[in-house]
C-alpha cells in the first residue's frame, strides 16, 4: 500500500483536482477558508488563489515541517493571504465565527477526537458558513490509510450530525473519495 501522505503533489493530481473540488464546495473570492489538517498545502495553495487577496486562508497542520513547506510555497507564490499555524486540531480554533468554509481534506479519520475537532469546526464558521469533509471510501485500495481507521459515508455523516450539524449534501468524488457538505443546526 502506498502511504498516501507521501504522494508527491503531481501524483496526487492524477486522481484528485483541488481546485474543481474547492469551486463544486462552493470557495468564492473573498470567502475565509479554514484548511483543518492541511499538510503542505494541497487544498491550502489553491484556495488561497480562488480567494484572493480580499479573502483569508487558515490552514493548520501537526507537522511543523509541512506548515514551514507551505509557507515557503506561499511565499514563492508572493500569497500573503494566509495564516498558518502548527498544532493539534484539538486544541485550535483558527478563528471565531469568521469562516464561510471550514474544510477536511482526507483528514477527519486521523484525528484523536473527530467530535472536538468538529465542535471547534462549529465555532469557526460564520452564521451561513459550511463545513466539509472530504474523505476516503471505506474500501480496499491501493492507496490512502488503513481501512480500519477510515469512516464510511455513514460514519462520517452520524459523527458530523453529532456534532450539531445537518447534512446538505453527499457526493462521491471518484474513484477514492466522498464529500459531505453540512451546515450548523439553528
Amino acid at each position: 500500500m502506498i502511504p498516501y501522505s507521501y504522494l508527491p503533489e503531481t501524483e496526487r493530481r492524477k486522481w484528485q483536482d483541488p481546485e474543481a473540488i474547492l469551486v463544486r464546495i462552493g470557495l468564492q473570492p473573498g470567502f475565509t477558508f479554514v484548511d483543518v489538517g492541511c499538510g503542505d498545502g494541497f487544498f491550502t495553495l489553491p484556495a488561497a488563489r480562488i480567494v484572493g487577496n480580499k479573502g483569508r486562508v487558515y490552514g493548520s497542520d501537526i507537522e511543523e515541517d509541512a506548515i514551514g513547506r507551505l509557507r515557503e510555497r506561499a511565499s514563492q507564490e508572493g500569497l500573503v493571504n494566509l495564516t498558518l499555524e502548527v498544532g493539534e486540531a484539538e486544541k485550535l480554533i483558527l478563528c471565531d465565527g469568521c469562516a464561510d468554509i471550514v474544510f477536511f481534506g482526507i483528514v477527519l479519520h486521523d484525528f484523536k477526537s473527530a467530535a472536538k475537532v468538529l465542535s471547534n469546526a462549529k465555532k469557526m464558521l460564520k452564521n451561513g458558513g459550511k463545513l466539509v469533509d472530504l474523505d476516503w471510501k471505506k474500501k480496499r485500495m491501493e492507496s490512502g490509510p488503513p481501512l480500519c481507521i477510515r469512516f464510511s459515508e455513514e460514519e462520517a455523516t452520524s459523527l458530523i450530525e453529532q456534532a450539531g450539524f445537518k447534512i446538505e449534501e453527499l457526493w462521491t468524488n471518484e474513484p477514492f473519495h466522498y464529500v459531505i457538505i453540512a451546515k450548523p443546526c439553528p
